[in-house]
């Protein structure tokens, strides 16, 4: 430790222990509350606001005479188990092998499509709360209607008056107590009356139990066909319940049970709804049929566990879990106070102090919605709303993916429809995976446990797969999974179903959490099985080629075809870029891996450093971008949506700044060639992309780029963009370029090795010129703090987790060195000594 270089702070707690100086800068007003603000009642489902628990979500439509609380639960999905293995894949793979190797890339595109297998199952929904409401409603005061998501509280309320009584409903979703809560007051004693009922698209039978309870008994088919089924042929689906209870006050209210379905309240001052929901499903290993959960007494349970506890303590236990994690990670963004004030000091809102708390209070003109702000953005580029957008995405990750969930899907767990777009499945070649990308980054770790789950149920599954389909050893899962943990490759053509490398990327997730969390635990009991196993099927699926190469055989670059030498399209081939790339990923996450466990001289680990030189290297094309394919093939749409060939970059590690500068300039070279159009979860990975660049003008370009409100009648004319919702558009809605957004902010301003830490390397200046980062995570055990005036680096706080953790912090070619010990925090000051005397003769003179 040089006390030299470092400021050693009072031990504290890693949350409060950091508040900058800067501080002392600010008028003592806080930025723009972080709330998604509407201006009216949904017309589209993408302007109702999300909630969610993790596994129970709804949409709030915020209808004033009819409201609709559309609901979602992750285990309802079509089908049963299935056999995803096919014993003529071995024969039908040796064919395309030929084909390839004779250099027949159409003719193995098409004879590849004999490997495919079935479709994935689909993810459906729970059904609707309908709250009726009387016809006095209608003339309601527009000019009073607000509705509003409150990101600091996971609560989304609808407020409006009707004449001199002001009614206001609340919405939020506990994990705690995992329920569905929604509160119904007005200003005026005995003014709230309203009819409620359970409605479902699937089949379901609704009736009321005692005085204050709506059951639900619903079930999912047992194959995604089966609405062209004789009911007879289809086996039995998953099986689920949601219960109602409904609670008046005492003083005043009646409830009455109409048409044996329905409860009517009359004259209440307030009421409350408790939604609890629970289905059959055990597993992706157990049929429907012979699960034995029983729905009904799980959600009748869940009632009864909470039946005790008032509004009051259900919103303190929502809060106090939520807001454990929300919490952790703040950030404020201004505009230069140069360009607005004419001088160089702060002015008001234009940097916040940070907090222990993080509390937002100050002011907003609640009548601009959050959709004006992103209409204007174009022109105003207004940095509050990229905070807002950032911490969105953190609050969908914690909606939508906690300990003991299901997985979040292509939508997270929200949807209204019986098909929705490209079935809500979990799709490996990028959108799965850029759901958890700001996991880590963003101190929402615990968030990432339904995704380690369902790796370990896909190398269940993919064992099978291999061993019939590829006669392999390991793993393998290919494109398009389910809630079945589906493994063998969709249905369809090669050019998206044909792509066994969904497990291995998946894989590199698990190595990302350790090297962030020094876990040894999880990295013994957890991710080295795993990676085992996948690393087990790679080393078989690779073979011998031409010049002393391991290849694969066959290969796709994900969703992307290609001109053949005789001219005809294809998109089968051999070792492209993007397989050669993981695996590299994954080889040495394996051997890093068996050297903190003591395994180096395991026969695997041997196997694979043998391997790993003889992989086809990354290669530079004829025009200076990255190839593609393993041969330099003529591109028929180059601004294609994918950038595949680029993981090395991002996510990966094989592609740096400081070791392969020339591909550096490569892959800059592919982002301009790909150009900035595509859809949204395209343009977060370009955006993260150009961060690893430390290029901060074109990462900024593409965080922009993302700000265009989507029309929902005409989503068909846009590529990208937002709804008014903030939900993220393909189009139609995905929602994996909302969790791309935050890793994307958060890699422009850290980025981090095993032992380098780089600080705002791809900061606009001139866009977020002063601003505050806290919480950030970096690899190590780090939590990173960080202030910076006018572009120039002001503060830093380290917090360290790890005894005795090495580092080299990197800042505009400045780079200085510390040891930093367990528990405690230290302060940067020894680097802004330098950043002060620049010039400088050599970074080592830091």
């Amino acid at each position: 430790m040089d006390d030299e270089e470092w400021v050693l702070v009072q031990r504290s707690t890693e949350k409060d222990w950091w508040n900058p100086s800067l501080m002392e800068d600010i008028n003592g007003e806080s930025s723009k509350p972080l709330k998604v603000t509407f201006s009216g009642p949904a017309k589209h489902w993408t302007d109702a606001i999300p909630i969610g628990n993790g596994r129970l979500g709804a949409m709030i439509w915020g209808g004033v005479a009819l409201e609709t609380l559309q609901l979602n639960e992750d285990t309802l999905w079509t089908g049963i188990p299935g056999d995803y293995t096919n014993p003529n894949a071995p024969a039908a793979l040796s064919e395309v092998r030929k084909l390839v190797d004779n250099g027949q890339y159409a003719e193995a595109t098409t004879a590849a499509e004999t490997l495919s297998g079935n479709q994935s199952d689909v993810y459906r929904l729970l059904g609707d709360i309908k709250l009726e409401f009387d016809d006095s409603r209608l003339k309601y005061d527009e000019k009073t209607y607000k509705r509003e998501l409150d990101l600091d509280t996971a609560t989304a309320r609808v407020k409006y008056s009707v004449a001199d009584i002001k009614y206001t409903r609340e919405h939020f979703a506990s994990n705690r107590n995992q329920v569905i809560v929604t509160k119904i007051s007005a200003s005026k004693q005995g003014s709230v009356s309203f009819t409620v009922s359970l409605d479902s698209k699937m089949s379901h039978h609704s009736y009321v139990e005692g005085e204050n309870q709506i059951i639900m008994e619903a079930s999912c088919p047992g194959n995604r066909y089966a609405q062209k089924l004789n009911e007879n042929d289809s086996p039995q689906g998953i099986q689920f319940t949601a219960i109602l209870d409904l609670q008046v006050s005492e003083a005043r209210g009646v409830v009455r049970v109409l048409e044996d379905s329905k409860l009517r309240v009359e004259g209440s001052d307030w009421a409350v709804l408790l939604l609890v929901s629970s289905s059959s499903f055990d597993g992706p290993f157990t049929k429907p049929v012979d699960s034995k959960k029983n729905p009904t007494s799980a959600s009748l349970s869940a009632l009864k566990s909470i039946c005790s506890l008032s509004y009051t303590d259900l919103y303190a236990h929502h809060l106090d879990d939520y807001q454990s994690l929300f919490h952790r990670v703040s950030l404020q963004l201004s505009k230069s106070s140069k360009s607005v004030s004419g001088n160089a000091s702060l002015t008001r809102n234009e940097l916040v102090p940070f907090q222990s708390d993080i509390s937002f209070k100050g002011s907003e003109d609640d009548r601009v919605s959050t959709a004006e702000r992103v209409k204007a953005f174009q022109t105003d580029e207004d940095p509050s709303l990229v905070e807002l957008l950032f911490q969105y995405g953190r609050y969908l990750l914690i909606s939508c993916s906690r300990p003991g969930t299901q997985v979040a899907n292509l939508q997270g767990i929200w949807n209204k429809d019986l098909t929705p777009p490209w079935d809500g499945a979990q799709h490996l070649n990028i959108n799965l995976q850029m759901n958890y990308w700001p996991a880590l980054s963003c101190n929402l770790k615990e968030c990432q446990e339904p995704l380690f789950e369902y790796i370990s149920s896909l190398s269940i599954s993919g064992s099978k797969t291999a061993k019939v389909n590829y006669e392999a050893k390991g793993w393998v899962a290919h494109q398009v999974s389910d809630l079945w943990a589906k493994t063998s490759p969709d249905a369809g053509q090669a050019l998206w179903a044909l792509w066994p490398m969904g497990g291995a990327w998946l894989c590199t997730h698990l190595w990302e959490h350790y090297t962030y969390t020094k876990d040894r635990d999880f990295l013994r009991e957890k991710a080295y099985p795993l990676l085992e196993g996948c690393a087990s099927f790679l080393l078989d699926w690779l073979i011998e080629g031409p010049g002393g190469y391991l290849e694969t055989n066959p290969s796709t670059s994900p969703e992307h075809m290609f001109i053949a030498p005789d001219g005809k399209p294809a998109s089968v081939s051999y070792s492209s870029t993007m397989d050669m790339s993981i695996i590299k990923e994954v080889f040495s996450a394996i051997v890093s891996a068996a050297k903190i466990l003591g395994r180096n001289e395991d026969e695997l680990v041997q196997t694979v450093l043998e391997a790993l030189p003889r992989l086809l290297p990354t290669k530079i094309a004829r025009d200076g971008s990255v190839m593609e394919w393993a041969q330099d093939f003529q591109d028929p749409e180059v601004s294609h949506r994918h950038v595949s060939h680029l993981f090395g970059l991002f996510p990966g590690h094989t592609i740096t700044v400081e070791k392969t500068p020339d591909l550096c300039k490569a892959a800059a070279n592919t982002l301009n060639k790909r150009g900035e159009d595509g859809p949204g979860w395209s343009t977060m990975w370009k955006a993260a992309l150009w961060a690893r660049l430390h290029n901060s003008e074109h990462a900024y370009r593409m965080v922009k780029h993302l700000f265009v409100l989507v029309d929902p009648e005409n989503e068909g004319n846009y590529e990208g963009g937002l709804y008014s919702n903030l939900f993220t558009a393909h189009p139609p809605f995905q929602i994996d370029a909302n969790f791309g957004f935050p890793a994307a902010i958060a890699e422009m301003l850290v980025h981090s090795t095993a032992e380098d830490l780089y600080l705002l390397p791809a900061l606009p200046q001139d866009k977020w010129a002063n601003g505050c980062v806290k919480g950030l995570k970096a690899r190590g055990k780090l939590t990173v703090n960080i202030c910076w005036k006018e572009g120039d680096l002001r503060e830093v706080g380290l917090w360290s987790n790890e005894q005795n953790s090495f580092k080299r912090l990197h800042y505009r070619g400045i780079t200085v060195k510390a040891n930093l010990s367990l528990g405690r925090a230290y302060t940067f000051n020894r680097l802004l000594q330098c950043i002060k005397t620049q010039p400088l003769p050599s970074a080592a003179s830091c």
